[in-house]
């Protein structure tokens, strides 16, 4: 898979890809069918593996020529030493998440700096439907509120106070709607939030 092709196929990880440095040693925790790591491991000759619990994206992942451990993310990173990879991605995957301070804490880890991203409940179609009386459905938050997997809903500053608690230092954070960064009003106007962590 080459630039172009992931930019038609998922414009957002290709804006994230950007972040990562050719040859690095890459951890993708919630790697669904594994496009990033595959994109990764061909165009930018990165190393690495995903986790992934769901059995159908496991089996897409492998497919792809990915490397996946199948793990739920909840017990944590354990089997892995502290900064083993340069890079740790949680994909529109920790709002899934019941224990999030810990998992975080663990991403930040076993990485020398972490890349989370997440459906940004501060959206103005977001707060335009809480307003009429409505939990959101959009295209970052494609679900019915009886049949979300998303446990967990965040702006981009509720996420920056959270980042700060844990002890991780804000790199970059970019709001992105359709792949394209959002410069005025992110917090209003972008759809996907998107954070580089690292350890203080």
């Amino acid at each position: 898979m080459n630039a172009q092709e992931l930019k038609q196929l998922r414009p957002d990880l290709a804006f994230i890809a950007d972040w990562i440095a050719p040859g690095s040693h890459v951890l993708d925790v919630g790697c669904g069918d594994g496009v990033m790591l595959d994109y990764l491991r061909s165009d930018k000759q990165c190393t690495g593996y995903g986790i992934e619990i769901a059995d159908d994206k496991v089996l897409a992942s492998l497919q792809r020529g990915v490397n996946v451990i199948q793990q739920d993310m909840e017990n944590g990173l354990s089997m892995f030493g502290d900064q083993a990879f340069d890079t740790v991605l949680c994909l529109s995957s920790l709002q899934m998440m019941k224990h999030v301070e810990a998992l975080l804490r663990d991403i930040a880890r076993v990485g020398r700096e972490a890349i989370v991203s997440f459906p940004n409940f501060g959206y103005w179609p977001h707060r335009t439907a809480l307003i009429r009386g409505k939990m959101p459905v959009s295209k970052s938050l494609p679900y019915q509120w009886y049949d979300t997997p998303n446990l967990r809903c965040a702006t981009i500053a509720d996420f920056a106070d959270l980042a700060h608690d844990v002890g991780l230092q804000v790199m970059e954070c970019v709001a992105l709607h359709e792949g394209q960064q959002i410069h005025w009003l992110p917090n209003l106007r972008g759809s996907l939030a998107v954070f580089r962590l690292k350890t203080r």
